[in-house]
């Protein structure tokens, strides 16, 4: 019997998302049906080639890259903001080099592909969000009927406890596209938020880039030098935290996680614009879909990712 998980990632990929992206690629309980790329950390085009170009690193060119949404729902176009090029780097990717694929993207696009899969295979599959929740939603607003869908979400996005990382109450993910994130959190779906309240509770280390670097191997040695900018534009310490990948740990073991079941919904108006609230509409509904993640065993998701220093060293 096949226990593999099957899962897409939804990635505007950046440092962090890439981590995301080899820790679900090299680990063999996961199916990893195909990467969706979006915008946010940086552009779509960028965010999907550095994806395709992360999956070659770790001798994955057999996993399919389809691009979605340029920009958000209420918006005609959309630039990188200028402190995502100093987190990220201008490339996305901490301003390393990686090797370029010899796969492209795919002709379909990423909607299509997420429908066709969500149809495809049901309750058996989990999509992980790690950007914007643009493509979802566009999914959601293109066949409403798949509001119904059985399967699992699980968004790295919003801060619920804690204060926002764009100003006091906004997440970056939720603060790029707000329409979206109501739109994916209202929807009727099972989604589960990974935000702040819990990504700051783990970290990576310098440590581990020196441990990922120590392999000898390509993959180790940039990976290594993509951390050390992304540490060094973050906290600026000897650490960084576990934002994205945490997304993936918690796809794969939500016992890692105290998780509350709440009705979630986002604000789209005023100062409190891209904030992740519990809707005071539904305060005396039961059964609520959505849930938060409120704390974290941070040992074990730190743990999780000693994966990669172990694919640096294979």
């Amino acid at each position: 019997m096949d226990t593999k998980k099957n899962i897409i990632l939804d990635l505007d990929t950046g440092v962090d998302d890439s981590i995301a992206l080899a820790l679900a690629a090299i680990d063999p309980s996961v199916n990893l049906l195909g990467v969706t790329a979006t915008f946010g950390n940086v552009a779509t085009d960028v965010g999907s080639r550095n994806a395709l170009d992360v999956l070659a690193l770790v001798g994955r060119t057999d996993v399919p890259v389809y691009e979605g949404a340029y920009h958000a729902l209420t918006q005609k176009s959309f630039h990188p903001h200028e402190v995502s090029a100093r987190i990220h780097g201008r490339n996305g990717v901490g301003q390393v080099s990686f090797p370029r694929s010899s796969r492209e993207v795919e002709t379909e696009g990423a909607i299509d592909f997420i429908i066709r899969s969500m149809r495809s295979y049901g309750g058996d599959l989990t999509i992980v969000t790690t950007g914007p929740s643009t493509n979802l939603a566009t999914v959601l607003q293109r066949e409403p009927g798949l509001c119904s869908w059985k399967g699992k979400v699980v968004v790295m996005g919003g801060a619920l406890t804690v204060r926002g990382n764009v100003n006091h109450f906004a997440e970056a993910n939720i603060s790029q596209d707000p329409e979206a994130a109501k739109l994916v959190f209202e929807s009727g779906l099972d989604v589960t938020m990974v935000g702040l309240d819990v990504t700051m509770r783990s970290r990576l280390k310098q440590s581990d880039a020196d441990q990922w670097r120590s392999g000898g191997k390509q993959f180790g040695i940039l990976f290594a030098d993509m951390l050390e900018y992304y540490i060094a534009n973050t906290l600026g310490t000897k650490e960084t935290y576990i934002h994205d990948p945490s997304a993936v740990v918690c796809a794969l073991h939500p016992e890692y996680f105290a998780i509350v079941p709440l009705h979630l919904t986002v604000e789209t108006e005023g100062v409190d614009r891209g904030r992740t609230i519990v809707d005071h509409r539904r305060l005396r509904e039961g059964n609520p879909v959505t849930k938060a993640c409120v704390d974290v065993d941070a040992s074990k998701v730190e743990m999780s990712l000693e994966k990669i220093a172990t694919f640096a060293h294979s």
